[in-house]
């Protein structure tokens, strides 16, 4: 449209700029038009934390957090996790439409295929102490793929591309696994391509003697949808990464391996492990309202509530709390979902909470039920990063195809020293010595 402009009157030099919206946005190169001199910079914009910068255009995921809205490719959450499978929203999302059956069955045989570890990869974990961390171990040891396969930097070819994302998929599982066999003790337990893409993670991770393992369905189930919202999430810190790192034409390993470590930050990916912790501080419901008003006061957080985008009931805390009640029925009930039931009861009616908007977020039931089907709370980024390997490709691979996009390089503001001549040392004035422990 014509009239898509937006006037800007710079009252330092009383010009007048007329700047063209897109889709709503003002190209931030624009801005440099606008300056005092005709041999200055121009403007920058200058945003932390990219709070209200979009530094791409997607196609794979829609968020709208004042109405509590997540779409991938345009279908709603709501929709997709109740009727597909983890594999199945894993080709939507990186191949934008939903897989025909003959598609479905491709895909799931492809993956499938590339589940298995090389040798090496196995002894390279045994460098591992036996207590180590297993986000550390999962972030190096994806990281170590990129020296199997070479060929994976050709980032430009569109079949080189997809191995990778098959074997990527494919193996995280796998490596996740191993990581936690590997703090057990516990022997290595191969794929078996027979099973589910989640029911075969389980039987990597808890498979002992017997000689099939069978996960039980209801379990295998709640984790495909747990897999399935954690798929994607539209431009968060790690996605970023991914983006940054890939923008550089790194290979997909070590791209995600970065963006995995962006994932391991507690301000991120281990936040349910802190939801955890609040519930076992606050002890039992009764404990709940003193609790609540603790916080209120300014003492500690409410774990679990409230997000960075969402100002509205995240749509994936709805599932996830559904898929709660399944669990527990097979698990047997938690101490911890009584106490979590009634902090949000109390927490939505409350003006203190409602007025910040202080909804549950995706993280407040998801450690639950980690918990619940057997897995330790260090686990539970890394049962975060397998899912959301599928949503890193997804935009890696639209940033590679992007003509647009070059290797991101944001812009400072300097507020450091101006220009100063330099002082030989035996002129310059004495300093109090800094001690390093």
């Amino acid at each position: 449209m014509e009239k898509e402009v937006l006037s800007i009157l710079d009252r330092r030099t009383n010009a007048t700029y007329d700047l063209p919206l897109y889709k709503g946005t003002v190209r931030a190169m624009d801005l440099r038009r606008i300056k005092t001199a005709p041999d200055e910079f121009g403007l920058m914009s200058y945003d932390p934390a990219f709070m209200n910068t979009a530094s791409c255009q997607s196609a794979v995921t829609f968020i709208d957090g004042d109405k509590g809205i997540l779409r991938y490719r345009g279908y709603p959450i709501e929709q997709v996790a109740v009727q597909c499978s983890f594999l199945e929203v894993a080709y939507l999302v990186l191949f934008g439409e939903l897989p025909t059956s003959l598609e479905l069955n491709s895909w799931v045989d492809s993956i499938t295929h590339h589940t298995m570890l090389h040798e090496y990869i196995k002894k390279f974990l045994e460098g591992f102490r036996l207590r180590s961390h297993p986000m550390g171990m999962f972030i190096s040891t994806v990281s170590a793929l990129s020296t199997l396969y070479p060929e994976a930097r050709d980032v430009h070819d569109a079949e080189t591309r997809k191995l990778q994302i098959y074997r990527l998929i494919g193996k995280v599982p796998t490596i996740a696994a191993y990581t936690y066999r590997h703090g057990l003790g516990f022997p290595y337990v191969y794929p078996d391509n027979d099973l589910s893409y989640t029911a075969n993670f389980m039987n990597m991770l808890w498979k002992m003697v017997e000689p099939k393992y069978g996960a039980n369905p209801v379990l295998a189930r709640a984790l495909d949808i747990l897999f399935i919202l954690h798929a994607d999430h539209e431009q968060n810190c790690s996605t970023n990464v991914m983006r940054s790192v890939g923008s550089a034409q790194a290979d997909p390993y070590v791209s995600v391996a970065a963006a995995a470590a962006a994932l391991s930050g507690p301000l991120h990916g281990g936040a349910n492990e802190q939801v955890l912790n609040m519930l076992d501080e606050i002890g039992s419901k009764d404990r709940v309202p003193a609790y609540v008003e603790h916080v209120k006061a300014g003492h500690g957080k409410l774990m679990g509530f409230g997000h960075r985008v969402y100002k509205n009931y995240d749509p994936r805390a709805k599932i996830i709390k559904q898929t709660a009640d399944e669990v527990f029925k097979v698990t047997g009930t938690n101490p911890k979902l009584d106490i979590a039931l009634e902090l949000e009861r109390i927490a939505l009616e409350d003006e203190y909470f409602v007025k910040r908007k202080l909804y549950p977020n995706v993280d407040f039931y998801s450690g639950i039920i980690y918990q619940a089907l057997g897995f330790p709370p260090e686990m539970f980024t890394v049962l975060f990063a397998i899912p959301r390997t599928v949503g890193w490709l997804a935009q890696w691979q639209e940033m590679l195809q992007d003509p647009e996009q070059k290797i991101a390089r944001p812009r400072q503001i300097y507020t450091g020293y101006g220009p100063r001549d330099f002082v030989p040392i035996d002129k310059r004035g004495t300093k109090a010595t800094t001690s390093v422990a």
